[in-house]
């Protein structure tokens, strides 16, 4: 049954009006919960966890050091690389940026976050020789195998889980 056009009139401004009313007071509310029920990060702040319990990091806690001469930035996020034992570590490059063959005395499990890594094996460095990673994708860094990598145009942000005392040793023939 189709409404009558004058009632329809008066209808249409309640109904709006009331809509904009409900939106107005709840976004004068904190919202604790997403659909899901889980905490959003917004909320991270308001509520106080037992940090012995569940430690975190919001994204501007993150302690990230200041750029090298090449422009790279880093963050330890868990442990220390310089030391024995599990350590998980933030690295951000700049465009264009690689290193040149090399290995590590450990395994490295790697996640790239943003951006894209180039990866090549081997001890002669030549970036056109590369796999692309997005964002998303995982590499894994065999204990002493050579290899290298690097940034595209956009750059690159990655995330590293390793066993310290992390090292890095040339491996490049020429």
């Amino acid at each position: 049954m189709l409404t009558p056009k004058p009632i329809s009139f008066v209808l249409r401004p309640l109904v709006l009006t009331a809509g904009f009313a409900i939106l107005a007071l709840m976004s004068g509310q904190p919202s604790r919960t997403s659909r899901s029920g889980a905490i959003s990060a917004s909320a991270a702040e308001l509520v106080t966890l037992d940090r012995a319990v569940r430690d975190f990091k919001l994204p501007d806690q993150i302690p990230w050091s200041k750029p090298s001469p090449s422009g790279t930035q880093s963050a330890n996020l868990f442990g220390d690389p310089s030391k024995p034992g599990l350590y998980v570590q933030l690295l951000k490059r700049p465009p264009n940026n690689w290193s040149h063959p090399h290995f590590h005395e450990y395994d490295r499990y790697i996640t790239v976050l943003e951006g894209t890594m180039w990866i090549g094996t081997g001890t002669k460095f030549d970036p056109k020789n590369t796999v692309a990673i997005r964002a998303g994708g995982f590499v894994r860094d065999i204990a002493k195998q050579p290899h290298f990598d690097g940034s595209g145009d956009e750059g690159l942000t990655i995330e590293i889980f390793g066993m310290g005392p992390a090292t890095s040793t040339p491996a490049e023939t020429k």
